[in-house]
């Protein structure tokens, strides 16, 4: 496995790895109408990687996965999520956020998610943070339980038409 940071000249590549990975993998998780809302709050945020913390994993130069982590205040979603906050987190208070984790269909149960996450939570510790925090989906879940963290609370909100798509507050301390 090779990590990269990514730029911006990946972002059709991170959008189509994305709309794959959600179409192929929470199909398991939820039912067709959820599946179809799940874009409504995931996707690409760019910031993500202006900030230089977004990565990119290559298996036999593939992309096989992407996700990264946050020194901001937004807990999930992409540029059209609302409810972001951009503004810094402040390390010795606020926790870091794991965010946009996604795998390729076919690298699936490879250790990509895992990999992608120890990645996220060095950099933020080396930059001093002690919590790590995401918005997880249901399919998620396992393997970031599996990493250590801890479910704190259901974020969950319906859709304009009542569909619910599920966002659980995780966290994990890094100290």
């Amino acid at each position: 496995m090779n990590l990269r940071v990514a730029t911006r000249e990946d972002i059709p590549a991170i959008e189509a790895l994305m709309t794959a990975s959600m179409k192929a993998l929470l199909p398991k998780f939820l039912d067709g109408k959820q599946v179809e809302r799940s874009s409504e709050s995931m996707g690409v945020d760019t910031l993500l990687v202006d900030d230089g913390t977004y990565f990119l994993v290559y298996i036999d130069e593939m992309l096989a996965g992407c996700g990264g982590w946050s020194r901001r205040r937004t807990l999930y979603g992409g540029n059209h999520t609302r409810g972001r906050d951009d503004a810094l987190a402040d390390p010795a208070t606020e926790p870091a956020k794991i965010r946009a984790m996604f795998t390729h269909p076919d690298f699936t149960r490879r250790g990509i998610g895992r990999f992608l996450l120890e990645a996220g939570e060095g950099a933020a510790r080396a930059e001093g943070f002690k919590t790590m925090e995401m918005g997880s989906t249901a399919a998620g879940r396992p393997l970031y339980e599996a990493c250590g963290y801890e479910f704190i609370e259901d974020l969950s909100q319906p859709s304009e038409d009542g569909i619910v798509v599920p966002v659980l507050r995780l966290r994990k301390s890094l100290i």
